[in-house]
């Protein structure tokens, strides 16, 4: 998609953070807008700074967790748009200092919710709409380096774990995709000065309700110094007009999957090494 002027486009989490960073650099490129997010007063911020540079915006306030909304927004988005060219499913929440065997139940339930069924909702309700018109498109979904790599100490294995689902979810949607002309993408940054670790604020009862985690933490520093989200915005229309599948805008993070790959290809030597003792039995 080489021309995005015009274009319809639908972004999860577009409040803050990375996605409202994905829908202004969209909006420099003259797109038609429908933003999705659980933050209302937040949203309608977006919603009118985003028209002040001159973008037709709808915002549609829901927890992308929750299906039915997802496919009430749907419609309620390609009515505004016209056509849904772009969704982009970018909404999660952070998770980390935990350790996976204190994780209590309704945050698995939460952040699964968030990170990957809010996923999987938004392929279910926005995809086929695409398809339909036949004019094809490009759908991004918002993973992280943590969905390639954990990182140790940081006790983040819940939100490594969606992130993972992600990555794979993507791939496969790669594949099934594109005999229909439509592209897909992956987004997988590092540091970015977004209050996700925050996201704690917008838990909702049915998980036990809104918290904070401690103010101080190696992820809260990382944040801080991390890139802006318009940068990663822009890195998401360069991968869709290039037709990129993987987005990894921090280049410091090319050494984490080398040495991710180095694990993996000694693990089959080894594999290599005992495959006849193993084989021969005892």
């Amino acid at each position: 998609m080489k021309d995005l002027q015009g274009k319809g486009a639908v972004v999860t989490g577009a409040a803050s953070g990375i996605g409202l960073g994905i829908a202004r650099a969209f909006a420099e490129r003259g797109m038609k807008l429908a933003l999705l997010d659980v933050e209302a007063g937040a949203l309608e911020a977006a919603r009118a700074g985003l028209e002040a540079m001159g973008a037709q915006v709808t915002a549609i306030s829901l927890d992308v967790a929750d299906r039915a909304a997802m496919y009430a927004a749907a419609e309620e988005a390609e009515e505004f748009l016209g056509r849904i060219d772009i969704l982009c499913n970018n909404a999660g929440v952070g998770y980390a200092g935990v350790s996976l065997d204190a994780v209590p139940d309704g945050d698995w339930d939460w952040v699964l919710g968030v990170n990957l069924g809010g996923v999987i909702n938004g392929v279910q309700a926005f995809v086929p709409r695409i398809i339909a018109h036949g004019a094809g498109g490009h759908v991004v979904n918002t993973a992280s380096i943590g969905g390639h790599h954990v990182m140790p100490g940081w006790g983040h294995g819940v939100y490594s774990t969606t992130k993972f689902a992600v990555v794979g979810l993507s791939e496969a949607l790669k594949d099934d995709l594109g005999t229909h002309g439509i592209g897909v993408s992956v987004l997988c940054p590092a540091a970015v000065d977004t209050a996700i670790y925050q996201g704690g604020r917008n838990r909702p009862a049915r998980y036990g309700g809104p918290f904070e985690r401690p103010a101080v933490h190696p992820l809260t520093e990382a944040l801080k110094s991390g890139m802006k989200p318009i940068e990663i915005g822009r890195w998401v229309v360069r991968a869709i007009e290039d037709d990129v599948f993987y987005i990894f805008p921090h280049p410091l993070t090319r050494e984490l999957i080398e040495r991710r790959f180095e694990r993996i290809a000694q693990a089959y030597e080894w594999a290599d090494r005992v495959r006849g003792e193993v084989e021969a039995g005892p």
